[in-house]
Order: structure tokens, then sequence, then C-alpha cells
């Protein structure tokens, strides 16, 4: 029985709802920045830096299922090299890139978005999600994904500083106690919330993920209000294709990089240990990311342009990662198939 067309385009509507959101809420914040600007009618600088960050770290600490990590937690070997791959390496290699590609004439601020996105942590799904399609390690790809989030709530604010210092008028200590209180504290709180009500969650499954999403929309439409708000500002084409175009080419590179180091005899790493290396050391978070800038970057005239090669990557990491889904399978498949068969190495 043929599908109806309207049926497969709400169906491709509903799996791309937070892409389209994206769009949706940034073409609004050009239309009316009153209402979402500082100041302005829904205040974000209490009800988002505040309430809304607050909101999606408690979300995510309800959501993390850390009691079902034990069963990858002692594969240290694989956990080391994804943590030191996106939290040590890609940081440097993309500082790298950075100095050479300012250079040229792509807008200094969106070269420090790029930085930004190399800061970042592993996500707390997608990865997972990707290396369940494929067959991938799944408990590793669980525990890295968790834990890098953990240890991105320290690490990241500290990459950032490094790398491109605060531009906010608020004194980093200031910085770390707002992130104290709206990062750490929800997500402990989130926690040992779930230690009470996991039976009523195994039970119900509460949309976690679309419910976090939907709030982050509210944080990106109130960026993008401040960016809109101020006619000073302006984002020239060039730059922007142009950072689109090395957001791919990075993240083609990493994943290739991964891949052929991850499957290198020495190491020792199963098939299924390099699909969950390629996806968790390769993929950033955009949900742990924006509330971080927003914190980090408060009062700052170009905080949106610096979110831009983040906004970028997020979608571009679901699209590439799923494109790849079918490859990585059959060579998962085949290199199984090589270890197991005699004489085959």
């Amino acid at each position: 029985m043929k599908i109806p067309i309207k049926m497969v385009f709400l169906d491709k509507i509903k799996k791309n709802w937070f892409l389209i959101g994206i769009i949706v809420v940034i073409s609004l914040a050009k239309l009316a920045p009153v209402i979402g600007v500082k100041g302005g009618i829904l205040r974000p600088e209490i009800t988002v830096k505040y309430l809304a960050v607050s909101f999606i770290f408690f979300n995510s600490g309800l959501s993390l299922r850390t009691e079902d990590l034990k069963s990858a937690l002692l594969q240290v070997k694989l956990h080391i090299f994804v943590q030191s791959f996106t939290l040590i390496f890609v940081p440097c290699f993309v500082w790298l890139l950075v100095q050479l590609l300012s250079l040229t004439s792509i807008n200094e601020h969106l070269l420090n978005g790029l930085q930004v996105v190399g800061c970042m942590p592993p996500p707390v799904s997608s990865a997972v999600i990707l290396t369940k399609a494929v067959g991938g390690n799944e408990a590793a790809a669980i525990f890295n994904s968790a834990f890098g989030s953990f240890l991105g709530i320290f690490v990241t604010p500290l990459l950032l500083l490094l790398f491109l210092g605060s531009s906010s008028t608020v004194p980093y200590s200031s910085v770390f106690m707002t992130l104290t209180m709206t990062v750490v504290v929800p997500l402990i709180i989130g926690q040992i919330s779930r230690r009470y009500i996991k039976e009523w969650l195994e039970r119900t499954k509460p949309p976690f993920g679309q419910v976090g999403q939907g709030v982050l929309l509210l944080i990106i439409y109130t960026t993008f209000c401040d960016t809109f708000s101020n006619p000073a500002l302006e984002m020239d084409r060039y730059s922007l294709a142009a950072i689109a175009v090395i957001v791919f080419s990075l993240q083609v590179f990493l994943i290739s990089l991964a891949f052929f180091l991850s499957k290198h005899p020495r190491l020792g790493f199963e098939p299924g240990d390099t699909v969950t290396i390629m996806y968790c050391a390769t993929h950033k978070s955009l949900t742990l990311g924006i509330p971080m800038l927003k914190i980090i970057y408060a009062g700052y005239d170009y905080l949106s342009l610096i979110s831009i090669p983040l906004l970028v990557y997020h979608p571009t990491q679901i699209l590439l990662g799923g494109f790849l889904v079918n490859s990585i399978k059959h060579w998962m498949t085949t290199a199984i198939k090589s270890r197991n068969t005699p004489g085959v190495v």
C-alpha cells in the first residue's frame, strides 16, 4: 500500500522539528527582536539566564541513566581515548586551524565560534543513537556521552577561557558561581530526584529530549534577538558560507581520523568500539554548549555570532552520521567476520 505524500511530509517534519525550529526562532528574532531582547517582554536576563538554563540541566540530570553505566566502566582505555580526543586533541587542532583561517577575511567572531565548537563536550543523545543504529558498543557510547557531559561542565568553561578568554564584564569567580548554581546544582538535583522516581520514569518514559530541545529553542531565540536589535552587527554571506563548508570539512576529517586511529591493531579496539569512538569523540553538544555560552559570555555583543558554528555543527553531525550508518555497519560486519575467520587478518 502506497503511503500518502502528506503522511511522508508530516513524518519528515516530526523527525526534524528541532532543526526546523532553529530556523523558525531565528526568523522570529529577526522579525520581532524587541520581545526577546535583554530587558524585553520575556526578561531573558532572568527567565533564560537562570530559569531556562537551570531547567535544561535539571532535565539532563533526570534523564541520564547513570545506573546503566557499570557494564562499560572497566573499558578504561576506550574512555581515555574518547575523552582525550574530544576534549584535548580537537580543541588544540581547531585552535591551529583558526590561526590559519585568521589570515583570511572570514569574520573573526565566527572563527571564535569555531573554537567554541572544538571546546564542547560530546552530546548525551545523538552519538548513542547513531552507535546503536550501526550496532556498535552502545554501553560504551552511553558511558562516554554521560561522562563527557559531566566532565564538560568543568572542562569546557576552562577551555573556552583558555583559548578565547572572557568577553563578559562579569569576573571569572562570578562566572563559575553562576555555572555552579545553574548547571552543576540542577544536574545533581536531577540525578537525586531520579533515584526516587526511577520506576515512574521507566514506566512513563517522559520526552526529556523534546522538552530540553524546546527550552533550548527559547535560548537560541533570545540570543538572536540581542543580535538583530543591534544595528551595528552584520553577518556577511561569504563568512557564513565559508564557516558552513569548514564545519562540514572539519567533521569529515575528525570522523576519518578517529576511524583510522581507533582501528589500528596496536590499540586493540573491537570493531564495535571503533564505531563508538567515531561518534562519541567527534560529536559536540549543542544542548550543553549554548547555555554555557550564555553564562560565560553574558552581555557580549557578538554572542550570537560565536554561536553560529555550533548551530551549524549540530545538524551536520546528525546528517553526516546518519548518512554513514549503512557504510559503517557494512565495514563493522566485515571486520567482525574477518576476525572470526581462521587465517584472515
